[in-house]
Order: C-alpha cells, then sequence, then structure tokens
C-alpha cells in the first residue's frame, strides 16, 4: 500500500526503540529503532515484526518502547491580529 494511501487510511508513522540481549553477552543491551507506518492502538504491524524476531533472531527482547504521530492532520490556522490598509 502506498504511502499516502496508509497515512488516508489513519496509518500513523510509528517509531520503536526495541533494547534486546546481545546472543553472547546476556547482561549488555544493544538497541534497534525500527520506523514504519501502524495502525495504533493495536499496532499489527509492529506485532508482525516482534513475532519475527522472537522466532528468528537469537538477541531475546528486553524492552519496546512506541512513540507515533499522525502525519495528515488538520491545519493550524490563527487569526490575523493586525489588519491595515497598503497603499
Amino acid at each position: 500500500m502506498a504511502e499516502l494511501e496508509k497515512q488516508i487510511k489513519n496509518y500513523r508513522l510509528t517509531t520503536a526503540k526495541i533494547l534486546y540481549h546481545m546472543p553472547d553477552y546476556e547482561t549488555l543491551l544493544q538497541e534497534y529503532v525500527w520506523q514504519e507506518y501502524d495502525l495504533a492502538p493495536r499496532f499489527p504491524e509492529l506485532s508482525k515484526f516482534l513475532e519475527f524476531w522472537e522466532r528468528k533472531i537469537e538477541g531475546k527482547l528486553h524492552s519496546v518502547y512506541i512513540a507515533n504521530k499522525e502525519i495528515i492532520t488538520p491545519g493550524d490556522y490563527r487569526f490575523a491580529e493586525w489588519q491595515g490598509t497598503l497603499q
């Protein structure tokens, strides 16, 4: 699905900071940043990625932090504070 089409269907740009244990050094944490358009609050795309991670990647997940932002929003406007005539 094209990015604009996803945005119209209320997908939001989602960023996940994933902390995981390194396979050879379990006391060390490594960070991975994932970013994709996803649907809040269920986050199906992120859920698929995390399921893949648990099946295929050796690093055990420690924590996942999620941030998302609507891309298409109503325009911001404000009333003019000055009105006059230019000649």
